[in-house]
C-alpha cells in the first residue's frame, strides 16, 4: 500500500481506501454489524487507513462501525458526509441551524470529541454562492467540533466554486468513465493544496468488466432503480453512462489492455494523477477488499495504455458525459 497527503488536513492516507456506501450489506439487503466490522477489519490489515461514510448510510449504521472503529484504531482518518440524510433534500438542511445539527448528530453516532472531515454532501449548486453556508463550517472547525471540511460533488464546476472557501478536500466522480475532472480542476486543486478523494471509482462497477447484458441486480439496488435519476442524480448510477454503452466500452477496454483483471487497472489508472490523494471504492464484504487494494501496487500504465482509455472515451461516452458533469 502506498500513501498521499489529504490536501490542507495533512493526513497521510492510503492511495486505495474505502467508501462504506454499502458497508455491511449489498444494497437493499439489512445491515449486518459482524459484516462490517470484518470488512474494516480486512482493509486495515491490507493497510487502509482511511474510510468514507455519511450520516445517511445504512441508516446512520455505517458512522457508528465506522466511529467504533476508528477509536479502537487512532492511526486511522476518516470523513463523513453532511446534508442529506433528511427528505426531501432542500437548501435548508445546509442552512446554519441543520448543519450544525448535523455535526452533533454525527459526533454523538460516532462516539467522537472531534470529526477529522465533514463533507458537504452534494449540495444544490445554489448552495455554493450562499456564503453562510461554508462560514458555518468555519465556525464549527473553530469551536473545535471538526477538523476539516470539504464538499462531495457531482459536477467540475461545483468542485471549482467550493474553492473559493476553506476547504480541505473534494470528493468527486472520477475514473476511466468520467475524465473531465482531470483537466482544469485537477490543476487548481493541486494550486489551493486541496486533496481528491476518487468515488465511484469503477461506475458502479462497470469498471470490473464483469457485467454483461444479462447481468441482474436487486430490486432495491440503486443500479436497478436510479438509472436514468429517479433517486438522486444520474451521474451517481453507472457515473451516468447508458449501461449497455458501457458494458461494450469496457469489454474493449479489457480486449485492448490485454487484461483479465479490469478492476484494478481502473483504481490503478486514477493513481497516475498525482492530484488524487486517494480512490475510494466500497466493498460489502471482506472478501472484496483485496480485489481493491492490489491496484495500490500495480506498476504505472504506460503512455499507450492511458491513450487507449482515453481513446476508448472518446468513443463510446464524451458524448454525452463529458458535457453534463
Amino acid at each position: 500500500m502506498n500513501y498521499r497527503t489529504l490536501g490542507k488536513t495533512g493526513f497521510n492516507i492510503s492511495d486505495i481506501s474505502l467508501g462504506t456506501w454499502q458497508l455491511g450489506g449489498k444494497w437493499g439487503a439489512p445491515f449486518d454489524i459482524k459484516d462490517a466490522t470484518a470488512t474494516l477489519e480486512e482493509a486495515y490489515e491490507q493497510g487502509v487507513n482511511f474510510f468514507d461514510t455519511a450520516d445517511g448510510y445504512q441508516g446512520g449504521n455505517s458512522e457508528k462501525a465506522v466511529g467504533a472503529f476508528v477509536k479502537a484504531h487512532p492511526d486511522v482518518h476518516f470523513t463523513t458526509k453532511i446534508g442529506r440524510k433528511e427528505e426531501p433534500l432542500s437548501t435548508e438542511h445546509f442552512n446554519p441551524e441543520h448543519l450544525t445539527r448535523y455535526v452533533d448528530e454525527s459526533l454523538e453516532n460516532m462516539g467522537l470529541e472531534a470529526l477529522d472531515l465533514v463533507l458537504l454532501h452534494c449540495p444544490p449548486m445554489s448552495i455554493y454562492y450562499t456564503p453562510e453556508t461554508f462560514f458555518t463550517m468555519d465556525k464549527l472547525k473553530k469551536e473545535g467540533k471538526i477538523k476539516n471540511y470539504g464538499v462531495s460533488v457531482e459536477r467540475v464546476e461545483e468542485a471549482i466554486k467550493a474553492m473559493d472557501y476553506d476547504v480541505s478536500a473534494v470528493e468527486i466522480i472520477f475514473n476511466m468513465f468520467r475524465l473531465r475532472p482531470s483537466k482544469l480542476f485537477f490543476d487548481l486543486a493541486k494550486k489551493n493544496n486541496v486533496g481528491i478523494l476518487a468515488r465511484v471509482p469503477l461506475a458502479s462497477g462497470l469498471l470490473t468488466g464483469k457485467f454483461t447484458a444479462d447481468t441482474k441486480f436487486g430490486k432495491e439496488d440503486h443500479r436497478t432503480t436510479n438509472r436514468h435519476g429517479e433517486l438522486f442524480d444520474k451521474g451517481e448510477t453507472f457515473s451516468g453512462v447508458d449501461y449497455m454503452t458501457g458494458v461494450k466500452a469496457a469489454q474493449e477496454l479489457k480486449q485492448r489492455l490485454g487484461t483479465d483483471n479490469l478492476a484494478a487497472l481502473a483504481l490503478r489508472y486514477i493513481l497516475m494523477f498525482d492530484a488524487v490523494s486517494a480512490a475510494i471504492p466500497g466493498a460489502s464484504s471482506p472478501d472484496q477488499i483485496e480485489r481493491n487494494t492490489v491496484a495500490s501496487d500495480l506498476p504505472a500504465l504506460k503512455p499507450e495504455q492511458m491513450q487507449i482509455v482515453q481513446d476508448v472515451y472518446d468513443k463510446y461516452l464524451k458524448n454525452p458525459v463529458d458535457y453534463l458533469w
